[in-house]
């Protein structure tokens, strides 16, 4: 019950866990992994506490050596090699990948303290302030830099966040799985205006992306 307590806090609309895209899938999957992990570890040294308490006599039973060796080296290693695995993996799932074909690509340029979105495969459509505007069910390429400091953008509900970088431009692919309203914020501390460093992203039905941007289809 207290799980279910803690979790049903991880809602609103920068949840990570409320997911609205494969992309977001995968941090999800990331992060109920490490939850399983981290309970399962919980667990063991809780065990171990009670043991020492209510049985002193097993505990002391115990080779030194064996106890480091299993518990220090073996375990450790163990967990953390999944846990290394299953987030390269899963993170590679953000990235573009060589050889695949090049969806829409939309240009993110993080200013002190505002997003500007530009339409580069949309001729005529004026860049957006503060607002994304994408197509519902196909993946895009958000192509992201920086007009000044190091930022991040993040659409916690459609994947995780890539840096926004000056004199330098990175890559996230985002799919948004149904037309919708997702926040996204500034994840780097940028200065002042950092928390009012936010957008939203507009998910559209595909075939009407390019109207509401003001471009004849």
């Amino acid at each position: 019950m207290a799980t279910a307590a803690m979790v049903s806090g991880c809602t609103g609309p920068l949840s990570t866990l409320d997911v609205a895209g494969p992309a977001a899938g995968s941090v999800a999957t990331l992060w109920w992994v490490m939850l399983a992990g981290s309970v399962v570890l919980f667990l063991l040294v809780a065990l171990l506490l009670w043991a020492s308490y209510r049985r002193p006599g097993l505990i002391a039973r115990m080779e030194p050596g064996r106890f480091v060796f299993w518990l220090g080296l073996v375990m450790p290693a163990l967990v953390l090699t999944a846990l290394v695995t299953t987030a390269l993996a899963l993170g590679e799932r953000l990235l573009p990948q060589p050889g695949t074909p090049q969806p829409m690509r939309i240009e993110a340029r993080a200013e002190q303290w505002r997003w500007v979105f530009s339409y580069p495969d949309l001729p005529g459509a004026a860049p957006t302030p503060d607002v994304l505007h994408m197509p519902a069910g196909q993946p895009v390429d958000i192509v992201v830099t920086s007009a000044d400091v190091v930022h991040a953008f993040w659409i916690p509900r459609l994947g995780g966040k890539i840096d926004a970088i000056p004199g330098h431009t990175n890559i996230i692919r985002l799919l948004a799985d149904r037309p919708g309203s997702y926040h996204g914020v500034c994840a780097e501390f940028c200065g002042t205006g950092h928390t009012i460093m936010r957008f939203m992203a507009e998910a559209h039905p595909a075939e009407t992306l390019a109207t509401v941007l003001g471009v004849d289809p």
